[in-house]
């Protein structure tokens, strides 16, 4: 079994450190990580300049490689070019801080897994939901868990699966559980300030409280302290639309 890892926290992040730990009895990995952190940066690629590689000398990320791009800059050169062979699992993570709802759209950890599923490896993305790596022992126990569980009923075909993980000891996390993308409510406004220029510089503001945290959702599997995980999918048609929009250019 061969595992690449990335992240949106950059190669210097705990969360990856810890992921990797957890994986290394497991499997051969290869990490490939962003240089800085690219929280937010969804599913961008560079484009309008290259893309260097480089590789930690020292320290708990000793070999590991990192790129001055993106997550999704990591996973596509890793799978495009610089890994003599394809791994047999795209893991992304542990990031700080949840990725429920929309988050999903945003998020740099899980386009680091959508990029390996792009490619036609199967992926998975992992989150805690608080923000600060409190028991990221746990989050790394529970990474381990359900990649062994793939290790050992493989899927028939590539899958996306996007995990998160409540912020609690293990002992305290109440299992598993199978769950759909919840929804937020709209983005807070933005936070305005005036430089010593005078010039205004505007903050993006913090994502929205959940709107539908019912029963099925990853927000109401982790508010219950259940870890969520939910397989997602890329297609992104409105199949009930279709017909409107036929009509319209008949």
């Amino acid at each position: 079994m061969h595992i690449l890892l990335a992240n949106d926290d950059g190669y210097l992040a705990p969360g990856l450190a810890a992921l990797y730990a957890a994986l290394a009895p497991l499997a051969r990995i290869t990490v490939i990580a962003p240089e800085q952190n690219h929280s937010g940066a969804s599913n961008s690629l560079t484009l309008q300049r290259p893309l260097s590689v480089f590789e930690a000398r020292e320290g708990v990320q000793k070999g590991f490689r990192f790129v001055n791009g993106t997550p999704t800059d990591c996973v596509h050169i890793a799978l495009t070019g610089l890994l003599d062979e394809k791994p047999d699992l795209v893991v992304s993570g542990i990031n700080q801080g949840q990725n429920m709802g929309e988050d999903v759209l945003y998020s740099g950890t899980v386009a680091a897994a959508i990029e390996g599923f792009l490619l036609g490896i199967p992926a998975i993305a992992f989150s805690q939901v608080d923000k600060g790596w409190t028991h990221l022992d746990a989050a790394a126990r529970v990474a381990r868990d359900i990649v062994e569980r793939y290790i050992a009923r493989p899927a028939a075909e590539p899958f996306l699966l996007n995990v998160n993980i409540p912020s609690l000891p293990f002992e305290h996390l109440r299992g598993y559980r199978a769950t759909r993308l919840g929804k937020r409510h709209p983005s807070q406004p933005v936070i305005k300030q005036v430089n010593p220029r005078g010039e205004t510089n505007y903050w993006i503001g913090a994502t929205g409280d959940a709107r539908d945290a019912s029963e099925g959702t990853d927000f109401h599997a982790t508010g219950e302290g259940f870890v969520s995980l939910t397989p997602l999918q890329l297609d992104l048609t409105h199949r009930g639309q279709l017909e409107q929009i036929n009509q319209w250019l008949a």
